[in-house]
């Protein structure tokens, strides 16, 4: 009895390690769904709000340009806050920020007020509840599982954009833009208690499985950030991430407008957008998929095949507007919006892995923050100024042209 007595222990601590994992990962998820679903509602925000203030279309979208630019650049510092005061304290100001924002927002007059608030303040609040918060909560309790871990949570992006899309554009039609809003905000807010409550220590602990035993693969390259940047592959994944963001995200900013502009009905343009959150969990388990069976290389060029199929079905929904182009416009271009970041993340951390991999990988995610932020506003900015969007689909299929050359043409990135 006694000699079983450790065995069954041990039994017991990985049992709970296991539940406990699998609660952190639920959390992660939630708080992701949360914030990407929160950051995108600007889409469906952006046609009422330009029609109640006169607005052209490159002054609203600098509203959302600065959603992304601020997620972005905010991800470095909030790696190095989550090091310094945990995760409690990261959440809870993602949340607080998030709800303040949209209780401004919700009486705002002005343009500023809006990139200020809906800009500026969601992007950071995103970034405190998003990806580099919960990539280094996750690494405690998954270790060698975790792009496993970060495939469920970037399969969050479509969740957020599945469930508050259509739910934004039903608010706004009963109550309007300026209450649901107001919503929001107080939902936010409404959050923060049942947050803080939560187990954090625990949380943050991490699993002892994976906390104090090392991978035995693991090597230690010494990589520091200085170090990094002065390697091809950095600036390989930076641009990567920068150009396909621009591509991705100079279409994704207006695609509600373009669709309601091609003939289809409010309701339903944000809820075939909206329904790229289903198709995105299937595109990121594919691609991830894909991985294992054909090898990185070949599945990121794939996904990009298919990003480049979705940008031309879009452009020939302005000439024929039906349900079937919008259908294979939705399954290519929704799926893969976020599929190739799990794998083009993990590239980054095996070439860079080491003490210093979180913020050299958070560094190389400002890449795609900036070509968020540059590709909405210049997407605006065209529209304006060819008063129609083929202009503006060209520049989105060139983008994404030039986000998958690295993959053809860098060694580092071609192993």
């Amino acid at each position: 009895m006694d000699q079983n007595t450790p065995r069954e222990n041990v039994g017991s601590d990985q049992r709970d390690a296991v539940r406990t994992a699998l609660v952190v990962l639920a959390l992660c998820f939630t708080l992701a769904v949360l914030g990407r679903g929160l950051g995108d509602s600007f889409t469906v925000f952006l046609k009422p709000i330009s029609e109640s203030f006169g607005w052209d279309r490159a002054q609203i979208v600098s509203v959302y340009s600065l959603t992304w630019l601020a997620s972005g650049l905010t991800a470095p510092f909030v790696g190095r806050l989550f090091d310094h005061s945990g995760p409690r304290i990261v959440y809870a100001l993602g949340l607080l920020l998030l709800g303040a924002a949209f209780l401004v927002a919700a009486h705002a007059q002005h343009l500023w007020q809006f990139q200020l608030s809906i800009g500026l303040c969601v992007g950071i609040g995103v970034a405190f509840i998003g990806i580099v918060p919960n990539s280094i909560l996750l690494g405690r309790w998954f270790g060698p599982r975790l792009p496993t871990a970060m495939s469920v949570v970037y399969s969050a992006m479509g969740g957020g954009v599945l469930a508050l899309l259509p739910a934004s554009q039903l608010l706004i039609d009963h109550i309007g833009w300026r209450d649901t809003y107001q919503l929001f905000g107080f939902t936010a807010l409404g959050l923060l208690l049942p947050l803080m409550l939560l187990p954090w220590r625990l949380f943050a602990a991490g699993s002892p499985h994976v906390v104090k035993r090392t991978d035995p693969d693991f090597v230690d390259n010494g990589w520091t950030l200085l170090r990094a940047m002065r390697h091809h592959a950095f600036w390989a994944l930076f641009w990567t991430f920068f150009f396909t963001a621009v591509g991705m995200y100079s279409i994704a900013a207006q695609i509600v407008a373009y669709l309601i502009d091609a003939g289809f009905p409010p309701l339903q343009a944000a809820t075939a957008w909206g329904f790229s959150g289903v198709v995105l969990v299937f595109g990121m388990l594919g691609v991830s998929a894909l991985d294992g069976l054909i090898g990185r290389r070949p599945s990121v060029l794939l996904s990009y095949a298919i990003s480049i199929l979705g940008i031309v079905l879009l452009w020939l929904l302005q000439y024929s507007p039906n349900i079937l182009l919008l259908t294979g416009f939705v399954v290519c271009f929704g799926s893969m919006m976020g599929s190739r970041g799990p794998l083009i993340s993990a590239t980054a951390m095996r070439i860079f892995q080491g003490k210093r991999v979180g913020t050299i990988y958070g560094t190389i995610s400002i890449g795609s923050g900036l070509g968020s932020a540059f590709g909405s506003w210049s997407g605006g900015l065209i529209h304006d100024a060819t008063h129609g969007y083929n202009a503006l689909l060209a520049f989105a299929l060139a983008s994404v042209v030039l986000g998958m050359i690295p993959f053809m043409i860098v060694p580092a990135l071609r192993r």
